[in-house]
């Protein structure tokens, strides 16, 4: 049986920033748009999402660690990527065992290698960036938002579908993203910023399962650049 919790736009705030907390004791609930939102024009939302992609290369060195109820296992990796939304993400369990990487244009799949280690990190492409601190403008046909000092919320709907975003002011500042399906909800990320600006750590958590992902950023750089071949598929 679902759990449910009724959530007044007051205390918005204070339920995004619960890690581990849950309601009477059930687990965590992915959060829900404060009441209250506004309808906005579809230019509006898109100039939000564009304020917020990456302007020029990064490289994040990160540790993971995925647990469900039949395992854990963790490791490192690494993200790369360039403004006009490209990314290769690398991952590896311990000593290099469970290798993957996959190349992501925006919300097209490029290509991925080690594909069911990655599923299994990360059900959508939309929730991997999600897990780099970007939001994503979903396709929709309705968009509503709830300002104020403390956030910026957003309910992207289309159909059944439905993706929510609220950026907390903080400190520290966290996106949180939550992706709902027909079938019910997909999962939500939650990326904690430091004070730069660079994410610390991000958890996605997948109601089915259930399952749970936690990244931690190592460490953070500024190339010029990457060379041709880090887009290609490595061979086989």
């Amino acid at each position: 049986m679902p759990y449910r919790c009724r959530i007044d736009r007051l205390l918005v705030v204070s339920y995004l920033g619960l890690m581990g907390a849950g309601c009477g004791g059930a687990p965590p609930l992915p959060p829900v748009m404060p009441v209250g939102g506004a309808p906005v024009a579809p230019a509006d939302a898109r100039a939000w999402v564009d304020s917020l992609r990456v302007q020029a290369p990064v490289t994040y060195k990160l540790k993971w660690l995925y647990r469900d109820r039949q395992q854990s296992a963790g490791g490192r990796g690494s993200a790369r990527m360039v403004a006009g939304d490209s990314l290769r993400f690398d991952f590896a369990g311990p000593l290099g065992a469970g290798r993957g990487a996959a190349f992501v244009i925006g919300d097209s799949l490029q290509w991925v290698q080690g594909e069911e280690g990655l599923q299994k990190l990360v059900p959508s492409y939309p929730l991997l960036w999600a897990i780099m601190g970007l939001p994503r403008l979903p396709a929709f046909t309705e968009v509503t938002r709830v300002q104020d000092p403390t956030l910026v919320a957003w309910r992207f709907v289309n159909g059944s579908d439905t993706v929510e975003y609220a950026r907390i002011v903080g400190p520290p500042m966290k996106l949180v993203v939550d992706v709902r399906r027909a079938d019910g909800r997909l999962g939500r990320v939650e990326t904690v910023f430091g004070p730069d600006g660079v994410p610390k750590s991000s958890r996605l958590t997948v109601p089915r399962g259930p399952a749970r992902l936690d990244i931690t950023y190592v460490s953070s750089s500024r190339p010029n650049g990457y060379p041709p071949e880090i887009w290609v598929r490595p061979p086989q």
